[in-house]
């Protein structure tokens, strides 16, 4: 008989310290159900998932007040493996993928194929070899089902972060036993093709059964698929509701407690950008960056304009800004402010008033095993010898310098924290993105470079990020290019947007261009160059 519930969670609590992190929160999820669980950064989302899985932080806390149930009985795993046995799934917002393996190998990772040998039989099933033909066959069957067109011999190493979100579901689908699987952002780097695409397996799945808990911050999604939606804020369940009976303004409106007003105030666009002097001059880019290859782009971009870039996911927006800064094989002319950027350099951009917020915050943008504070002052260390102190002969780090930035930075950015002391590991996703702009701002930079500086983030954090760009463009005067797969979000806050398509510039746009102009130019329909 089936159960009546997948998942129960029954008046669970959580503290860290003295910081009451959950507040009796209780819900339940039914067999072929996808319900969606919404709510700022820092609202207990993760939390709850690391209970649900066992997560060794919550163990090492003094564990939780409550009850967890699976299918009726009461669970509480020691480990995520034990979760795993018990038959729930998980789908990172940040992958948990090995580059060095090929798509199949992380597929069917702990799960492996294998055939007996002479060895094997002797001496215990260790020895046994892989059954390479029957892992790649079941891998490809995975990537079927969600309908993604990718050879599954290659590595994933260089494979575009989108292509790693399917490959990371693929894994997930191709587990046997499954009763409940847990998506955490899982669009949040997908195209809206791609997106949708994973919101018709998400229903596929749902169809035969299996119990879906949907975390994102796409709000239109939740709207689409979820049979219900749970509001998170401040550790609370404040709602639970079905879509049909609420809409996305009501659902925004609880989740961050107040009213959503308007992301930017027209009032301050600065007037007269048209004859402003050019601040970035990109003449025939050529970036070679594994996906998202750039084929000889071509911009003037103004002095205090927030320039957008936006286009689908592999078409080479991406690739626009990591040449810029030197990581990736980039040919062509790139001047700032006048002065020619220097690609065999690597820093040579920062070192020219550069600051770059990178898209791959984990990989790139981060030191995870250090503190927010040393986050937040590194570059402007390296580059800028800030924060240092005489000390005879050697210059020392200023420890107070450095603390009392952290605290400002913290507070005007509002990362959920315990303190400058905490591991930026283990943040958030949203909250790890402040820290990046944090580390940025600090550089004071005349050119600021955000690449989709709101994945994985709440409205609320969304809008504060938002309008601290038009601050500082405003009362600093800085210059921003702003790369984005939120064309929602480029045409409230960019003066104009050039959308990229094949590694070229399609167009460029106003943001109050007809939608159809967008649609064109990201499909590629549309070549007309820079208007």
């Amino acid at each position: 008989m089936e159960p009546e519930y997948i998942l129960q969670m029954e008046h669970v609590s959580k503290s860290y310290g003295d910081n009451l992190v959950l507040k009796d929160v209780s819900f339940n999820v039914k067999p072929g159900e996808i319900f969606a669980l919404v709510g700022e950064n820092g609202a207990g989302k993760s939390t709850l998932m690391n209970i649900l899985f066992g997560m060794s932080v919550i163990h090492n806390t003094g564990g939780f007040e409550g009850d967890v149930k699976l299918c009726g009985e009461k669970a509480n795993f020691a480990s995520p493996n034990d979760a795993m046995k018990a038959g729930i799934g998980m789908v990172h917002q940040e992958f948990m993928l090995i580059p060095g393996f090929t798509v199949a190998e992380n597929i069917k990772i702990g799960r492996e194929d294998t055939t007996p040998t002479l060895a094997s039989r002797v001496f215990g099933k260790t020895l046994e070899k892989l059954d390479r033909e029957q892992m790649n066959k079941d891998a490809k069957k995975a990537l079927d089902t969600i309908g993604m067109n990718i050879d599954e011999h290659v590595k994933v190493a260089g494979l575009p972060v989108g292509y790693m979100q399917f490959v990371e579901i693929a894994r997930e689908i191709d587990k046997a036993d499954i009763k409940l699987l847990v998506f955490d952002e899982p669009t949040a780097v997908l195209t809206e093709t791609e997106a949708a695409r994973l919101l018709k397996v998400m229903q596929t799945l749902a169809a035969k059964g299996i119990a879906i808990v949907f975390i994102t911050h796409r709000l239109g999604e939740v709207m689409d698929v979820a049979q219900r939606i749970a509001v998170l804020r401040d550790g609370e369940v404040v709602s639970t509701m079905k879509p049909e009976d609420t809409d996305i303004v009501k659902v925004a409106q609880l989740m961050v407690g107040r009213k959503i007003e308007k992301m930017v105030d027209d009032s301050q666009v600065p007037e007269n950008l048209d004859t402003a002097p050019v601040a970035v001059h990109i003449n025939k880019l050529y970036v070679d960056m594994p996906g998202e290859v750039v084929k000889g782009v071509s911009l003037d971009i103004r002095e205090g304009e927030i320039f957008g870039i936006g286009g689908l996911a592999g078409q080479g927006k991406i690739g626009i800004p990591n040449g810029i800064m030197g990581l990736f094989p980039a040919v062509g002319d790139v001047e700032i402010f006048g002065q020619k950027i220097a690609f065999s350099k690597l820093g040579d951009a920062l070192h020219k008033g550069v600051a770059f917020v990178s898209e791959d915050r984990r990989g790139v943008g981060l030191l995870l095993d250090e503190s927010i504070e040393d986050n937040i002052a590194f570059n402007a260390v390296a580059v800028k010898k800030e924060y240092l102190t005489n000390f005879g002969l050697t210059k020392l780090l200023s420890r107070k310098k450095i603390r009392e930035h952290a605290l400002n930075m913290i507070k005007l950015l509002d990362i959920r924290c315990t303190g400058p002391a905490q591991r930026v590991g283990s943040l958030s996703g949203g909250n790890q993105q402040k820290v990046c702009l944090a580390s940025a701002l600090t550089l004071h930079p005349r050119l600021l470079i955000v690449s989709e500086p709101t994945r994985g983030i709440d409205i609320g954090a969304k809008k504060l990020i938002m309008e601290h760009l038009v601050k500082l463009r405003c009362e600093e005067g800085v210059t921003i290019i702003m790369v984005s797969s939120e064309l929602v979000e480029l045409r409230s806050i960019c003066d104009r947007i050039a959308i990229v398509s094949d590694g070229a510039v399609a167009e460029i746009l106003l943001p109050d261009a007809p939608d159809a102009d967008f649609g064109l130019a990201m499909s590629g329909a549309r070549a007309k160059g820079v208007r």
